[in-house]
């Protein structure tokens, strides 16, 4: 065995609500010196932060992410494995998986994170709706958790996240049944690599520059093919057949 895995530890802490779950990780990575290598969605709402760091950082942290969704009355469950092997890896979403893969940079990057949790599509959406209109808030994705449970993910200052959050509690309330909600002031790198956003929010890794038009364009070369001449057409004259007369023909069977 290795010493980077004898040295190693992985921390879980499953929550009932993906808002409570990010809430968890965010204070795990807050509060020691530990990796959110990403998180595990089982349905039903239930949602596992999973870090990787020393055996001591890892316990710290599981401890104080325990607390916090405690505090929530989120908490399902909580573990610490320590020098755990390799193998292991299979069944987690261990960062070596995520760091195989580019990761576009986010236009909303540095910008506070406030989640909205319901039951029920329609509630998601009216309070996506009312939180765009009343605050200078972007709407980044959404997450689905199973059971109905849908979070809407905004990004912005860490005021207008909180009024958009507080009108649209209102509005979801109107609509269906709000979850819970959730607002993360200073996101940190890990935290905003396994963050939902949607697409149009990603800068590309690779641009390519536009090449302008070069004029005069370049033409291939024509091939001269040779012209076959052909023969002109002739005239040919028609002649009108007399009609036939069917006595004359009857005549001639007969002879």
């Amino acid at each position: 065995m290795s010493n980077i895995h004898a040295e190693s530890a992985i921390g879980l802490v499953s929550t009932r609500s993906f808002p409570a779950m990010v809430g968890t990780a965010d204070m795990m990575l807050k509060s020691a010196a530990v990796h959110l290598v990403g998180y595990e969605k089982i349905g039903n709402g239930y949602c596992t932060a999973v870090i990787r760091g020393r055996f001591p950082d890892v316990k710290l942290a599981v401890a104080a992410g325990a607390e916090v969704a405690e505090q929530m009355d989120e908490l399902i469950s909580k573990s610490v494995i320590s020098r755990p092997f390799p193998n292991l890896d299979a069944v987690l979403p261990i960062s070596d998986r995520l760091l195989a893969q580019i990761v576009s940079k986010s236009k909303l990057s540095n910008l506070a994170i406030g989640l909205l949790e319901t039951r029920g599509f329609p509630p998601m959406v009216g309070a996506m709706d009312a939180m765009l209109k009343t605050a200078d808030v972007h709407v980044a994705g959404y997450e689905k958790t199973g059971a109905g449970f849908c979070t809407a993910i905004i990004r912005g200052t860490v005021s207008n996240v909180t009024i958009a959050l507080d009108v649209g509690m209102s509005a979801a309330e109107q609509i269906g049944e709000l979850r819970s909600i959730m607002v993360i002031p200073r996101p940190l790198e890990d935290l905003e690599r396994t963050i939902p956003t949607a697409s149009y929010w990603l800068e590309p890794v690779l641009t390519i520059p536009e090449q302008p038009l070069v004029l005069p364009l370049r033409l291939p070369q024509v091939v001269n093919v040779p012209v076959v001449e052909t023969a002109p057409l002739v005239e040919v004259e028609v002649v009108e057949a007399e009609p036939l007369k069917l006595n004359e023909n009857r005549e001639s069977l007969d002879n």
